[in-house]
């Protein structure tokens, strides 16, 4: 497993994850498409705020079990908390330090259908 850090645009939201070939998703949910996230879901344990716990804000919707964190200052979605996994935390893969999208397999998931396609990712 290694290290990876990111965080937000302006820097108030800074982070590490530990990463081990873990599958990354594209969904193309409205929320997603429109935020350009991909998907790296990790358990906590495997996750470390490093700074910026002051300058979340959360949104909520639908359901309201997934919080959709984003930085307060620039507005952007480094991290949150799912709805598929309300028990981990997913990382936004662009949000990480000096990757390379190419370096890693990522997968399709057709969140416009989320009810009808969730299990093949929990």
């Amino acid at each position: 497993m290694k290290t990876l850090s990111g965080g937000c645009h302006c820097g108030a939201i800074r982070f590490d994850v530990g990463f081990d070939d873990d599958p990354i998703y594209d969904c193309n949910c409205s929320m997603c498409t429109k935020k350009g996230f991909l998907h790296l879901i990790v358990p906590p344990d495997r996750f470390h705020l490093r700074r910026g716990e002051d300058s979340l804000a959360v949104y909520r919707f639908n359901t309201k079990v997934a919080r959709h964190t984003f930085c307060r200052v620039c507005g952007i979605h480094p991290f949150y908390t799912p709805r598929s996994h309300p028990d981990h935390i997913d990382v936004n893969l662009r949000c990480l330090d000096d990757v390379e999208l190419a370096d890693f397999s990522i997968r399709a998931f057709d969140g416009r259908h989320w009810e009808d396609n969730i299990d093949a990712i929990r």
